[in-house]
Order: structure tokens, then C-alpha cells, then sequence
């Protein structure tokens, strides 16, 4: 159990939140183009699963924040 403040939960937060405007960018740029033309439910379903995917590496990003080790 951590006792003291560590720069790694500041600068992890500021972290996250420029990758996933970053993130929220490239898919906002990129996406619309390359499947623009599919049917919406299809369209629907990419959006999804774009929406959840940046949670998979999060994990191991937030136990780093706490800890300083990425496992």
C-alpha cells in the first residue's frame, strides 16, 4: 500500500487523456472514410467495438500508475 504521492498517477492521468483524444481524433478522421458506405448497423458495430477497445491495454496502464511496474 502506497503511503506518499507519486508523479506516476498525475502524469498518468494527463497521459490517458491526450492518447485517448489522440485516439478519439484518428478514429474521428479516419473512420468515416473507410466505411462510410457500409450498411448502419455494420457502421454500428465498428463503433462499438472502437469504443471498448482502448479499455484492453488500460489495465495494465492504471496497475503502473499505482505500482511502477507494467504487470
Amino acid at each position: 500500500m502506497r503511503t506518499e504521492p507519486t508523479w506516476r498517477i498525475p502524469v498518468g492521468i494527463l497521459a490517458l487523456v491526450a492518447g485517448l483524444i489522440v485516439y478519439a481524433v484518428v478514429i474521428a478522421r479516419y473512420a468515416p472514410s473507410l466505411i462510410g458506405g457500409w450498411p448502419v448497423w455494420a457502421q454500428t458495430l465498428v463503433y462499438i467495438v472502437l469504443g471498448v477497445i482502448w479499455i484492453r491495454p488500460l489495465r495494465r496502464f492504471l496497475i503502473w500508475m499505482e505500482t511502477g511496474r507494467w504487470g
